[in-house]
């Protein structure tokens, strides 16, 4: 059976949440290649297919970003084509791993930093803020908060005098935006929705059991091992029981998954689900 590279990746990452020994008899059953070797060259092949990630939600880029890697930062500018304020981060070396204070190298970015927005120059960045009137204005004025210190800067004018309401969406839409800023901003359920909307998540547990379509969410935390390390071991948790529970060492249900993997349309739980059901 010949399987897309997707489906590979995807069909690898979930084998490996399963007894290793296990997970080699299933290769077999079902037909899937092994795994490529480790190596630089092979390396390179996975980070170019990071450029064929569809819909990646925006934490995913901002958890790659916390690697602080200049070869990373190249890989996901494409990724952040409506996020100005990360594309001028990524170009001006703002660290985003925690704890991390030393400028970030700048390294083969496919582009250059976003034109500086005339309110900054003019009010500075509190001033920009609070004279955006229009939601291009507001999020042109958010694309300047970079540092740690321009987030308590704007979490400290907001506490002191709310600021307006465009300000505060395009400030929350950012994925690095300060949960305790975020929830200062206020829970109404339109502003939360605007939030899940822009591909804020709350963890990569979440991405792993509620995104879709399965396939794609698969595709990527294959790839989480070298894009954000620091993060995949919360996805495996998320999985690994439910792996387990409906398909477990079963042969058939594995098959059953390889068919279904490449076209189903819900999220990985129910993709699991529903194999572990049919077998």
């Amino acid at each position: 059976m010949h399987y897309s590279h997707t489906v590979q990746q995807a069909l690898g990452f979930l084998l490996g949440l399963t007894d290793a020994d296990a997970a080699v008899r299933i290769r077999e059953r079902i037909a899937l290649p092994s795994p490529e070797p480790d190596g630089p060259e092979a390396v390179q092949r996975r980070l170019n297919r990071v450029w064929s990630w569809q819909k990646v939600p925006s934490s995913v880029v901002l958890w790659i970003l916390e690697q602080d890697d200049p070869e990373l930062n190249a890989v996901v500018w494409r990724h952040l084509a409506t996020d100005a304020g990360l594309r001028r981060a990524i170009a001006r070396g703002v660290p985003f791993g925690p704890d991390r204070t030393r400028p970030v190298r700048v390294h083969r970015v496919p582009g250059e930093e976003p034109e500086v927005p005339e309110s900054y120059v003019r009010h500075g960045l509190v001033g920009a803020l609070r004279g955006a009137a229009t939601m291009s204005a507001a999020r042109a004025a958010a694309s300047m908060v970079l540092s740690r210190d321009d987030w308590r800067t704007v979490t400290e004018a907001d506490a002191e005098r709310a600021l307006p309401g465009y300000a505060r969406w395009a400030l929350s839409v950012r994925p690095d935006c300060p949960p305790a800023l975020r929830a200062q901003f206020g829970s109404h359920p339109k502003f939360t929705h605007r939030v899940r909307t822009a591909g804020v998540l709350d963890g990569p547990a979440g991405y792993a059991t509620t995104h879709g379509p399965a396939v794609g969410v698969l595709d990527v935390l294959a790839m989480g091992h070298l894009m954000f390390p620091a993060r995949i071991g919360a996805a495996e948790d998320a999985l690994r029981p439910l792996v387990r529970e409906h398909l477990g060492d079963r042969e058939e249900a594995w098959a059953v998954l390889a068919q279904l993997v490449g076209t189903f349309h819900g999220t990985v739980p129910e993709l699991v689900a529903t194999a572990g059901a049919i077998a």
